[in-house]
């Protein structure tokens, strides 16, 4: 019998050693989680023997149970190295239409040919379908999709409004606005340019005309031109005021069918903006725009015909404010010209939330939301059946995955451009080894002990 105790410790004192060993040896393997051997002493009693004598029969090991304690960070240079800080797990698959899930807290991923984001084995990285807000549109793991990423360029977006802010000089000398030509400068005051864009994200120069009217003081006719074409042309090149409408103020429009539009700004004699009207006399004081429906020309690209660009100068008719145009005694001056169309734009980085949210830039400045990369807990981590690779499938007793976002409830983190280290202390396991060893040896001199016992016994004549 005490041989069998002697060799029981002797096989506990291997498996602690080499539980030891195998932390050791993934001291640099991301997303490891070290092991820990765990004993129980091994005590049979039958019902007739006595208890106060009996001896144990040994030791046996129970289980050799993982540690899911975080582990340190380390940080990259590569925004798709992920590492989760606190609860969850990354979910990958090893086919993109497979179901087969496997677990993971290594988060070295990259691109395939494909532009899947995979890890180091090929599996696919999971994640939950967004909306176009960034919300996802489901959290169940069922639902979950390979995260992919785009190699299309971001859409254009055409403009819609332009919003300018500049000051007209009250001091320059009046023209006459019917001897308009953009090609001579002295028939007018100012100009300004800005660069617009189509429904097919291509480019166009959008320039305004300004002319202080000598015949209405305080006043300035606007023209606009898209790539040295007029807008709202009518046919011909000439610009002449109509007679003036009811509000007795002159516009400058269509005379005798070949004239090309244009609008009117008026300024109070402190040089402050107190109305504009349209080219058919409509006063603009609550809505303050303008709007020039592009049409052909200029748009001979193929792109929307009917776009329509807004020139929103800011009027409030109740008080002068800080947005408005002015007319004051200073050089023309441009602060801020401004539009909301977008060119088209190349993808030109990937940018990944705490939150799991996958986002493109583009060179255009826009962003869009992508997927978000699901993390999945279980209620007993340790229950978790252990693969190669640093992977864990499902188990009885692990309990059933549940899904769900992260940052929420208790999900942990994700860190882009970081990796978590092994959660395996050296100095501790160097500690182990040594207690390993020495129970080794004690337990084999506890043989070599027995072994002696018994050749006496079989030596006695």
């Amino acid at each position: 019998m005490s041989f069998n105790i002697a060799l029981s410790g002797v096989n506990a004192a291997q498996k602690d050693l080499d539980t030891t060993a195998n932390n050791i040896a993934n001291v640099n393997t991301v997303g490891f989680k070290e092991s820990r051997a765990e004993f129980g002493d091994v005590y049979a009693a039958s019902l007739l023997a006595g208890g106060k004598t009996k001896v144990g029969d040994g030791v046996l090991t129970q289980e050799v149970a993982q540690q899911f304690s975080q582990g340190s960070l380390q940080f990259t240079q590569n925004a798709l190295d992920l590492a989760i800080t606190g609860n969850g797990f990354f979910a990958t698959t090893p086919e993109p239409a497979s179901r087969d899930f496997s677990f993971t807290r290594a988060g070295m991923f990259k691109l395939d040919s494909n532009n899947f984001v995979v890890n180091s084995n090929g599996d696919n990285l999971m994640g939950f379908p967004v909306n176009s807000d960034g919300t996802s549109s489901s959290v169940a793991l069922s639902t979950t999709v390979p995260v992919r990423i785009p190699d299309s360029s971001g859409s254009p977006q055409q403009t819609t409004e332009v919003s300018p802010k500049f000051n007209l000089p009250a001091g320059d000398d009046p023209v006459e606005p019917d001897l308009f030509d953009p090609a001579d400068p002295l028939t007018y005051n100012a100009a300004t340019s800005i660069t617009i864009y189509d429904s097919l994200g291509d480019s166009h120069v959008m320039t305004y005309y300004f002319m202080k009217d000598v015949n209405n003081t305080n006043e300035w006719v606007g023209v606009t031109y898209i790539d040295d074409e007029p807008i709202n042309s009518m046919g011909g090149d000439e610009l002449a005021p109509v007679a003036p409408p009811a509000t007795g103020a002159n516009v400058v429009g269509e005379t005798s069918g070949n004239a090309v539009a244009g609008f009117r700004l008026l300024f109070s004699s402190g040089g402050d903006f107190i109305d504009m009207q349209s080219a058919d006399g409509t006063s603009l004081s609550t809505g303050n725009i303008v709007s020039e429906a592009l049409g052909n020309p200029p748009l001979i690209n193929g792109s929307d015909a009917t776009q329509t660009i807004t020139t929103n100068f800011v009027l409030d008719s109740g008080n002068a404010t800080p947005d408005e145009i002015t007319q004051f005694a200073s050089p023309f001056e441009v602060t801020s010209l401004e539009q909301d169309g977008l060119p088209v734009g190349r993808l030109t980085g990937i940018d990944i939330g705490p939150d799991g949210l996958v986002r493109a830039t583009y060179s255009n400045g826009t962003s869009e939301p992508i997927t978000r990369v699901a993390l999945v807990r279980f209620a007993n981590d340790q229950g978790l059946t252990q693969q190669s690779n640093t992977q864990w499938q499902e188990s009885i007793l692990s309990g059933e995955a549940l899904a769900g976002e992260a940052t929420t409830g208790t999900f942990g983190d994700i860190n882009s451009s970081a990796l978590e280290q092994a959660n395996v202390n050296l100095t501790s396991e160097l500690i182990d080894m040594i207690i390993a060893q020495r129970n080794f040896q004690a337990n084999s001199r506890a043989l070599e002990v027995n072994n002696q016992l018994n050749q006496t016994v079989l030596n006695i004549r």
